[in-house]
């Protein structure tokens, strides 16, 4: 039996390693190297800046996959022309993620169809490239996989999954209404990341009305929207649900 070679030697150890991009082209980068007469460090480097570019976007597309985004949005994608009133410049701040930082607040205020959604998850999309970690759920998946979580004993681990995130986005917060115990299941969620982790909320209902989501409970609602607008910037969109464009007689 042939011993191994000095190659075979390589190959071994990068893959004991766990360096991918190094085993699949240090060959061929050592051929460039001979050739351009890169210095033996020129050549590490090479190999460096390739491995941690390919482990940098594996993390990265970890962080998508985790944020449970339900499509990839952009900024570059959304239509400014078909809100009757947006504020572009406040929004295109949004995007410079400064919220997170500051673990404050995002709220999109707006009827149906005005894209709400698609810039909370464009915001979502944006910090999971810049680095941060991201959740996004409905409101009423939250208060479900809260409420069984309670049922069965499991309640602290089911709100780490809300907590832990540096982004948790909330979306369609008033769709659907909500009872007395989902109100106080959402209301820890909220309690709890005040000031320590950033969120995005999207509602079609002013906050003159938020009592009428929250089972006209007043003293809760009064809590919640003390939290979420203590560090928060609210976005209003007025207008026409873009869905149902083709169906509005001009």
């Amino acid at each position: 039996m042939s011993a191994d070679t000095p190659q075979d030697l390589i190959d071994q150890h990068l893959k004991y390693l766990k360096l991918p991009f190094m085993r699949e082209h240090h060959q061929s980068l050592a051929a460039q190297a001979a050739t351009k007469h890169w210095s033996h460090a020129g050549y590490l480097e090479k190999l460096a800046d390739g491995e941690a570019a390919l482990r940098r976007d594996r993390s990265t597309q970890r962080r998508i996959r985790l944020a449970g985004l339900p499509v990839i949005k952009t900024l570059d994608q959304f239509n400014w022309s078909w809100p009757k009133k947006i504020n572009r410049l406040q929004v295109q701040n949004l995007f410079r993620l400064q919220f997170v930082a500051d673990r404050s607040n995002v709220i999109f205020l707006g009827g149906v169809g005005l894209g709400k959604t698609h810039l909370a998850i464009a915001l979502g999309y944006t910090a999971c490239l810049k680095g941060d970690s991201v959740l996004f759920a409905t409101a009423i998946d939250v208060i479900n996989t809260l409420a069984a979580a309670q049922a069965t004993g499991r309640m602290k681990q089911a709100l780490k999954k809300y907590t832990r995130p540096s982004v948790l986005i909330l979306d369609e917060l008033g769709f659907l209404p909500i009872d007395k115990a989902g109100a106080d299941l959402l209301f820890q969620v909220i309690s709890l990341r005040y000031e320590t982790g950033a969120m995005v909320i999207t509602s079609n209902r002013a906050f003159k009305d938020w009592s009428e989501i929250f089972n006209n409970d007043s003293t809760l609602t009064s809590a919640i929207l003390d939290r979420l607008l203590h560090h928060a910037e609210t976005v209003v969109i007025e207008g026409k649900s873009y869905r149902m464009k083709d169906k509005i007689d001009p």
